[in-house]
Order: C-alpha cells, then sequence, then structure tokens
C-alpha cells in the first residue's frame, strides 16, 4: 500500500502534454488553402506551416509536392485550452480507437465554428484534426545529443495510461469501439 502511494507521489510519472498538432487537410492548393491557414492562424495565434504531397496519385488529381494541408504545433497551457475547446465539441466523449499503443490519441471535429471562432462567409467551414502527444518528464533523454540512452518501457506511455490520463485530467469518458483495436 505504502509502496503505491510512493510510485503515485513521483512527479517523474506524471503524464503531461508535450504538444498537439491541429491539421487542416484541404487536399488542394491555391485560394482554400490560405483560408484554412488563416482559420488556423487566428485559432492558435501562430503562423502554421504548409504541408506537402509526397507521392503522385492520379486518380485523386494529387501531384508531387503540391501544398495540400495546414498544421500548426502547440505546446503547453495554450495546448490544454484548445484540447478543452475541441473535446467540447465532442463532449468529452472519445473511443478506445482514437488512443494508440504508445500513449498518444486524436479526433477529429467536422466544423471550425464550434471551437468558438465566428463564422466569415468570405472564409467558409473547415474540419480539422487534433493529435495529442503525451509524455512523461525525462523524454529529451532518447533525442538529445550528449550521452543518449533508451526509454525503459514502464516510464513510456501507453494506451491505458492515456486512457486513465484523459478520464482523470480532462473528465472524459471512454467509448468502447464496436471492433478490437
Amino acid at each position: 500500500m505504502e509502496q503505491q502511494k510512493k510510485k503515485a507521489d513521483n512527479k517523474m510519472r506524471d503524464i503531461r502534454i508535450e504538444k498537439m498538432v491541429l491539421n487542416i487537410g484541404v487536399g488542394k492548393s491555391g485560394d482554400e488553402l490560405t483560408k484554412a491557414a488563416k482559420v488556423l492562424q487566428d485559432l492558435t495565434d501562430q503562423k502554421p506551416v504548409f504541408s506537402r504531397a509526397k507521392y503522385t496519385i492520379r486518380s485523386f488529381n494529387v501531384k508531387r509536392n503540391e501544398t495540400m494541408a495546414v498544421h500548426a504545433t502547440i505546446r503547453g497551457s495554450k495546448a490544454m485550452e484548445l484540447l478543452k475547446r475541441g473535446l467540447k465539441v465532442k463532449d468529452f466523449e472519445l473511443r478506445s480507437r482514437c488512443f494508440t499503443e504508445n500513449g498518444n490519441f486524436g479526433f477529429g471535429v467536422d466544423e471550425h465554428i464550434d471551437l468558438g471562432i465566428k463564422f466569415d462567409p468570405t472564409t467558409g467551414i473547415y474540419g480539422m484534426d487534433f493529435y495529442v502527444i503525451l509524455s512523461r518528464p525525462g523524454l529529451r533523454v532518447k533525442s538529445r545529443k550528449h550521452a543518449r540512452a533508451n526509454i525503459g518501457k514502464r516510464h513510456r506511455v501507453s494506451k491505458e495510461d492515456a486512457m486513465k490520463w484523459f478520464k482523470e485530467r480532462l473528465s472524459g469518458t471512454v467509448l468502447q469501439s464496436n471492433y478490437n483495436s
């Protein structure tokens, strides 16, 4: 009993949001993509990055290196605030298949105006994807240049840890998927 209390009090075991990525996939370049970038900039207060297509897919009229999506990476308290706004649209409910085996989760919102941005007829309505990366303190050990080391299996964030964090920190509910995943 006392040992489990010690484990819970260890601040190195706390799970936090490392970063959150907001993505709007328009599917084509041009004026529509710049409008999506404006929506993302209004939402995050930072300049978004344009993503390019890796391959040419003729059936979808996608050319290699054509800009077709826009995304922004948010960290810190701003990420938590935007996550709460996004989950409010979903009624703080996510399916278990939204969580990955390495403790990340993602979901989509159909209309950006649900997040509290006023509708502008010249811009239109865009859906977006939220993807949240969770980590524990000490993750830098695996990516730093000097004295690099592996992260132990117990210190990594698992799917169950992410679901538990989602339920406790955000008061969310995890719905079971219809099929195994």
